[in-house]
């Protein structure tokens, strides 16, 4: 292919520097340093335990809502599609500490839809669901984003072999339609999960930021950083480093074995 040796250099030294070279500094400075009784620290491990279990949790939901959102944008016609198609985008032109802010009003104690809820007997500001909420609601347009090619690209001849052949809507969505969205809902909610997992400005305001309790490791990482724990702060973040890639590794090996059996079932 004409090109391919100057694009790959261009990739290659791109990946470089933007990538090995970072991750090389980081791996340096964390094994020069001292300073690992931050790995013994039990508010260091109930913040990680939040931060990647809200997150794995959230990327779940997102991975239905988004769904049931993408289905509905590409499949109907209906007035007011192109202002939420538009809507679905606003996580990602909003400034993460106005969103973070937004989502307080809206569910503080006091405010209209706190009120509903705390006559209810419970409260979503300031506790864990706060922060499941705030993840749920900036990994969403990731889940969209993936799924409405998928959707739209999908071809409708197999879903009328199906209805031809005596399949109902129901069946024909479960055995046909769906298994070939699959590899896209998990890069979705892939994608989902690593932009919650290290969310900082639009959680911290509805958190609460209580240690041992609404404290997420991002916010701990920071404190790290104001108390000139350099070394604790890049422990931390290794932590939450080698947890997330081992998610994502999962979810991945879980992607790349629903394509081979999809393409085995064409073959």
């Amino acid at each position: 292919m004409p090109g391919f040796g100057l694009t790959l250099g261009i990739t290659v030294s791109y990946l470089g520097a933007m990538v090995i070279l970072p991750l090389a500094a980081f791996t340096t400075f964390l094994t020069s340093g001292t300073g690992w009784s931050t790995l013994w620290e039990p508010r260091v491990w109930s913040a990680i335990r939040l931060s990647l279990g809200s997150a794995l949790a959230a990327a779940m939901v997102d991975a239905v809502l988004g769904f049931v959102v993408a289905w509905v944008l590409v499949r109907y016609t209906f007035p007011g599609r192109g202002f939420l198609d538009a809507l679905v985008d606003l996580p990602f032109a909003l400034p993460t500490a106005v969103s973070g802010i937004a989502l307080t009003t809206l569910f503080a104690p006091g405010s209209w839809l706190g009120a509903i809820t705390e006559q209810w007997g419970f409260s979503l500001a300031y506790t864990r669901w706060g922060i499941l909420i705030a993840m749920i609601y900036i990994g969403l347009p990731f889940v969209v984003r993936t799924l409405q090619p998928a959707i739209a690209d999908l071809p409708s001849d197999w879903e009328e072999a199906a209805a031809s052949l005596g399949a109902g809507p129901i069946v024909t969505f479960w055995r046909v339609t769906f298994p070939s969205l699959r590899p896209a809902l998990l890069t979705g909610m892939s994608l989902a999960f690593a932009r919650a997992v290290g969310e900082y400005g639009s959680i911290i305001f509805i958190a609460g930021n209580l240690p041992h309790r609404t404290e997420i490791a991002p916010l701990l990482i920071v404190i790290k950083l104001e108390q000139y724990d350099y070394h604790g702060a890049a422990v931390i973040a290794a932590i939450m480093l080698l947890a997330s890639l081992g998610i994502l590794v999962t979810i991945n090996a879980l992607h790349n074995w629903q394509l081979r059996w999809q393409e085995g079932s064409v073959a």
